[in-house]
């Protein structure tokens, strides 16, 4: 959806933070259910640098973790870890991430 500028630490590390959509379908005691929704996402080093290269828009699968954006924060924030295209295949529609 969006994402600033790539930028690096003082320490040389390269940075990036973006607010992306989920996209993905999910059953539910037997119902499947439709999720969509936008989240906020970091990324550091190779990941951040892939991330800066894809076209806005792009359909990924993203591999990381979550945890409070600081030690006093309740604001979670996804950390990119692997960045990864979706096959053209699966590109239509939404996209699982239960695999």
């Amino acid at each position: 959806m969006e994402r600033t500028a790539l930028r690096y630490t003082p320490a040389g590390v390269a940075v990036i933070e973006a607010r992306l959509q989920h996209e993905s379908e999910a059953v539910e005691a037997g119902i499947s259910r439709r999720l969509q929704f936008p989240f906020a996402a970091i990324a550091l080093g190779g990941a951040a640098q892939q991330l800066a290269g894809e076209r806005l828009g792009s359909e990924l699968t993203l591999r990381g973790f979550l945890a409070p954006r600081s030690r006093r924060s309740t604001r979670l924030l996804v950390h990119v870890l692997e960045i990864s295209r979706l096959p053209p295949s699966k590109q239509s529609g939404a996209t699982r991430n239960d695999q």
